[in-house]
């Protein structure tokens, strides 16, 4: 395995189990507060989260990857300013408590982001050795620290909010998550030299900071910008439900999305290093994330009854339309994850700050405006909001890397047949359990089995890049299992598929003969 599949593989061991924990936190959470405390809970999450934008990337992760010779005295640089910015958004966060509760009429606003605030002195820590890691694709090693640190974050929330700690539950299990997590990370950093401080050079930190947290800024806030403004319109009541439908459509994000996320940068310059073009780059890129997202976000929108009537019980039941909006519009977002890499590669960093500032304001207006009416106008709101973002940083990507229309429309053609065979299996099962023929459980499960069926059968079909690539990642897998069996080449897959049992036990019936021999 290479290092770039050996990455993302460590990388998705970290992220499902963590989606793993999300499911169960979120079932057990969803049950403890009700949709007014979870909207105050995301109101000072969203708060902490845009000041957090606003000083990660002076000299945060992205820097430390990119810079092409790093020294211990750029690393020292990047700590330093990252602490000093830190510090004092924190003592601002603190100061501006008051300013919060009376802006959104709600008490308790000030304490939750006091509490909050401990996260910053703790963030610096974990984001310099974390893109050391990143940049060695250690990615077992940060696995690892992760998803201890999730684990007691989880645990923390959860017994708290037992305890009847209301909204500040999770705040206090964020807090502790990141504590574990700085505690983790330091214990197994080889160089504790890189926390001594130092300002050599932070002009360079800065200037990269300037457009890469500009960028980091504009989109936080933006896609939280729709929980502040229901919470100053409206009610915590409509934020908890809106946020709440926010965590369901990004249950795909979570999936893919954040598994590949801390990869895409380090290997596109992996890739690019070792000859591969950023253009072939790209539009590979794109193949194989449409592949996986489409038919993930229509298969969520379509079974949107049943999965939130199931994990998060019929209180979030009014979240099912408002889930089917928001993954319609997201399909239109099948290479976000790629603009911002690719904008560095080519040593345009400034031009995804642009492309931010063109595309984001008037999705603001609107979503402002859709907020007087409701939130299933703000949900609504995507179907323009996202599609415009996803054509103006396509439109900059394909400047550099000369990618025409009819480039990408041949790189998305196949899994958009793909998405459509996978979308009849589940759109049977749900009008099943529409009609009140099969239970929410039955329903879901063969909806399950069905699409990833037909998923399969139609990369088979097409003659998907993505199929060699599973084929791949399957026979690594299997390398590692007791008894070992082959994956049959691409004509064979069907066979192989239909009998299976038959295969197996005929490898294992040979090796059993081969030691008695």
């Amino acid at each position: 395995m290479g290092s770039v599949q050996r990455s993302i593989f460590f990388s998705a061991i970290e992220r499902y189990g963590g989606l793993l924990l999300f499911f169960i936190s979120t079932a057990i959470l969803s049950r403890l507060l009700t949709p007014a405390e979870f909207g105050i809970y995301a109101v000072v999450n969203a708060v902490v989260a845009i000041f957090a934008a606003s000083f990660q990337e002076f000299g945060g992760a992205n820097y430390l990857i990119q810079k092409e010779d790093l020294t211990d005295r750029d690393t020292r640089t990047a700590f330093t300013v990252t602490v000093c910015i830190s510090i004092a958004l924190a003592l601002i966060l603190v100061v501006s408590g008051k300013v919060f509760v009376v802006f959104f009429k709600q008490s308790g606003l000030d304490t939750g982001m006091a509490v909050a605030a401990l996260n910053f002195l703790l963030t610096p820590f974990s984001v310099v050795i974390s893109a050391l890691l990143r940049r060695k694709m250690a990615f077992g090693k940060l696995a690892l620290c992760s998803l201890t640190a999730n684990s007691v974050g989880a645990a923390v929330s959860i017994v708290l909010a037992v305890l009847d700690f209301s909204f500040m539950a999770p705040i206090w299990g964020g807090v502790a998550m990141n504590l574990f997590l700085t505690i983790l990370l330091v214990a197994t950093s080889p160089n504790i030299r890189i926390f001594n401080p130092s300002l050599w050079n932070c002009s360079d930190v800065l200037k990269f900071g300037i457009y890469s947290g500009g960028v980091s800024l504009i989109n936080v806030f933006y896609n939280l910008s729709p929980q502040l403004f229901l919470g100053r319109i409206l009610d915590f009541s409509a934020v908890g439900l809106y946020s709440r439908a926010i965590g369901v459509t990004q249950v795909f994000d979570k999936l893919v999305g954040q598994v590949l996320g801390p990869v895409i940068m380090p290997a596109i310059f992996v890739e690019n290093r070792a000859g591969t073009g950023l253009r072939k780059i790209y539009l590979d890129s794109v193949t194989l994330l449409s592949a996986v997202q489409w038919p993930a976000l229509t298969f969520l929108a379509v079974m949107a009854h049943p999965i939130i009537l199931i994990w998060l019980g019929s209180t979030w039941i009014e979240i099912i339309p408002l889930v089917q909006l928001l993954c319609i519009a997201n399909l239109a977002l099948f290479a976000a994850c790629l603009t911002y890499p690719m904008l560095v590669a080519v040593g345009h960093v400034r031009d995804a700050l642009i492309s931010s500032l063109i595309s984001l304001p008037p999705s603001l207006l609107l979503i402002f405006a859709a907020s007087f009416i409701g939130i299933e106008a703000v949900a609504a709101s995507a179907l323009l909001t996202l599609p415009l973002q996803a054509f103006v940083a396509v439109y900059f990507v394909s400047r550099h890397l000369d990618v025409k229309s009819s480039d990408l429309l041949g790189a998305i053609s196949k899994s958009a047949l793909v998405t459509l065979a996978s979308l009849i299996p589940a759109g049977v099962c749900a009008a099943l359990v529409a009609f009140l023929i099969v239970q929410p459980i039955a329903g879901l499960a063969l909806a399950c089995f069905g699409t990833a069926l037909c998923w399969l059968l139609a990369l088979i079909a097409t003659r998907h890049p993505l199929l060699p690539l599973l084929q791949q990642a399957s026979r690594a897998v299997l390398e590692r299992l007791p008894f070992k069996f082959a994956l049959p080449a691409r004509r064979n897959v069907v066979r192989w598929m239909i009998f299976p049992r038959n295969r197996i036990s005929r490898q294992i019936g040979a090796r059993t003969n081969a030691n008695q021999k």
